[in-house]
């Protein structure tokens, strides 16, 4: 039997029910939109995009939509134009609940009861009608929510594997509450807390059972559109104060945000979370395709990095809290929750089971901690003594692969410290190609690496710059250099080191002396697009027009400063501030951003091996606490 696909929350999947539905949200994230980016315009969400995609496919061939947007209308239009479907509806509602709005939406259902029942060959059956509807469950042990706009299963399943808690879906289709809860007076009667048993439920009239449309079915669906406005709202409904709910559930350990390009709705909510919340809160933006979810891991590591290493949710992940009646964070009961959860499976490998390190009693061999940072231009390693001093730090180019890198780097390393491999108790790895290194013990995330380095090097520091080969990051940290919050632009190359090579070699001068160019010039030149291949044909045409390197250069730091720049007012920097990786060593370009923020950036000379620091930091962690 072919499925009845949905996408939003208001579709009346219990009316679909007890036609013979078998209904199924549609949520998957495809790898591209080869077929949608035929006939879609360009600017239509992904998630819109991903329905074309899979109705085109030919895997989806009955759907139920609700004029949620302008995405959802346009594509209703584009697959009503194909007359492809077998039955295509689109539920037509007023974004409020009063009661022209009630009026309307209880016309529609009557008139999908009756064009879906045709299509189905079914009388409407009241029995499952009643059986359809199911109270909304929260979950009462320690968490974290996904809210925002929808999530693609895909995602969510990588969000789910990555987090140290157990994660709940709270996204606008799946925060779905619509109860049974119709006057007995009806012949639909339920207790209000939820379904009655079999026994308990009064017969329903013959006429409703053969499947009459009568005045009872009327009054009936005049009820239950009030059911489906009355829920939880959306962000496309006017008045969306009831959302406050999600995110003021007292056993939240973290918020992840979820939001999908081109759609604002859930962006303004994310403003208002993030300044009526002290739970620890992450925000991702997707595609909807899988290799969006991918370029995500990163953050989301390291945000389950963040939360195993709070000393209070740690407790909880090792389950010293979340017995008994309540569970605090020691100031505010912020995460007071009854009952206990679950221990889920560690999210970043062994060193997580019990929190960080705990898990295992380790064996000291040698007392040398090796940390290996491998990034996509370089790759940095660290050796550190028992004692966490340096004992060798290099720097070499990554090449081809990231595990033969990381192993010619650790052997130099190695070389410079007069050390043997077996010397090294303890390896833990980071950067973008922290995964493919077998030689390592553990992996933990660039961002959690870099602010232990940073405050390993400055303690004073609480905003790191990191101007990487593939990503910018911007991280915040507390007093004691763990991570209080960060932002990220890796979704292209503009602002990234990256963007600065290529540069270089359009013209014609080494990363050095692109470095040293910046630092004086006479016009003040501005690119004015920062997108890597406009702003090398912006570069092009400077150069034709004979402007002075110096001059074009300054005009290159300006573009990235004013990115990062940005970053960091998104991620709220305050003093100090220090910035790591090899970009650092470009004078020109740290000169025009201490401009930009009106600071001075502490600039180590370990800045380049900051996160291979932090991951011989941890490595030793490990064995000496």
């Amino acid at each position: 039997m072919s499925k009845t696909y949905y996408v939003c929350k208001y579709t009346p999947l219990e009316l679909l029910t007890a036609f013979g539905g078998e209904c199924e949200n549609l949520n998957h994230m495809p790898e591209g939109f080869d077929y949608a980016d035929q006939i879609a315009h360009p600017n239509i969400c992904g998630f819109g995009k991903s329905v074309l995609e899979a109705v085109l496919a030919g895997d989806v061939k009955e759907l139920v939509l609700v004029n949620c947007c302008d995405t959802i209308r346009s594509v209703y239009d584009l697959l009503e134009d194909m007359g492809q479907m077998d039955f295509l509806y689109m539920v037509d509602m007023l974004h409020c609940g009063n009661a022209c709005s009630r009026e309307r939406v209880a016309a529609q259902l009557v008139d999908l009861a009756k064009k879906y029942g045709e299509y189905k060959g079914r009388s409407f059956d009241c029995e499952a009608f009643q059986k359809a509807f199911a109270p909304r469950e929260r979950m009462q042990v320690p968490h974290i929510a996904v809210l925002g706009a929808r999530m693609g299963d895909e995602l969510f399943a990588m969000t789910e594997k990555s987090m140290p808690l157990p994660v709940v879906n709270e996204t606008c289709v799946h925060n779905r509450s619509v109860a049974w809860t119709y006057d007995e007076s009806q012949n639909y009667a339920a207790p209000e807390s939820g379904l009655a048993a079999a026994s308990d439920r009064t017969e329903p009239k013959d006429s409703e059972k053969t499947g009459d449309l009568t005045a009872d079915f009327d009054a009936l669906m005049d009820w239950y559109a009030g059911e489906l406005l009355g829920q939880i709202p959306c962000m496309r409904m006017m008045d969306a104060t009831g959302r406050k709910q999600l995110y003021q559930d007292p056993a939240l350990a973290g918020i992840i945000y979820h939001t999908v390009k081109f759609c604002d709705f859930y962006s303004f909510e994310y403003a208002d979370i993030k300044s009526h919340t002290d739970v620890p809160l992450l925000k991702i933006e997707s595609d909807y395709t899988v290799q969006s979810s991918g370029q995500l891991l990163t953050r989301l590591e390291a945000f389950a990095e963040s939360l195993s290493l709070n000393p209070e949710i740690a407790k909880v992940i090792r389950g010293e809290k979340g017995s008994g009646s309540a569970w605090t964070d020691g100031k505010d009961g912020r995460f007071s929750a009854s009952g206990k959860g679950s221990r889920p499976e560690a999210p970043c490998g062994d060193g997580f089971e019990d929190g960080l390190y705990e898990g295992r009693t380790p064996h000291m061999g040698k007392g040398y901690f090796a940390g290996i940072d491998s990034g996509s231009t370089s790759t940095d390693v660290v050796i550190l003594d028992k004692e966490k001093k340096i004992v060798a730090g290099i720097v070499l180019p990554t090449g081809a692969g990231a595990a033969i890198g990381a192993e010619r780097a650790l052997e130099c390393a190695l070389q410079e410290a007069g050390l043997r491999r077996e010397d090294i108790d303890e390896v833990v790895t980071t950067g973008y190609g922290r995964t493919a290194i077998q030689i390592g013990d553990r992996s933990i995330t660039e961002i959690t690496c870099h602010a232990r380095g940073a405050h390993f090097l400055e303690p004073k520091v609480r905003t790191v710059v990191d101007i990487g080969g593939q990503d910018s990051k911007v991280i915040r940290l507390d007093e004691d250099g763990s991570v209080k919050n960060f932002v990220m632009n890796d979704k292209c190359a503009a602002g990234t080191g990256r963007f600065l090579e290529m540069m270089a070699r359009t013209m014609e001068m080494s990363l050095d002396e692109i470095g040293r160019a910046g630092l004086s010039w006479d016009e003040d030149i501005t690119i004015s697009s920062m997108c890597t291949v406009f702003a090398e044909s912006e570069v092009v045409s400077l150069i034709a027009q004979n402007k002075k390197p110096d001059d074009i250069v300054h005009g290159l730091n300006k573009a990235v400063a004013s990115k990062t720049a940005a970053l960091v007012k998104r991620v709220g920097g305050e003093e100090a501030y220090m910035m790591t990786g090899g970009v650092a060593q470009n004078q020109g370009l740290v000169k025009t951003l201490e401009d930009r923020l009106g600071t001075t950036l502490i600039i180590s000379d370990k800045a380049q091996l900051c996160g291979a620091l932090g991951a011989a930091l941890y490595a030793a962690d490990y064995y000496l606490q």
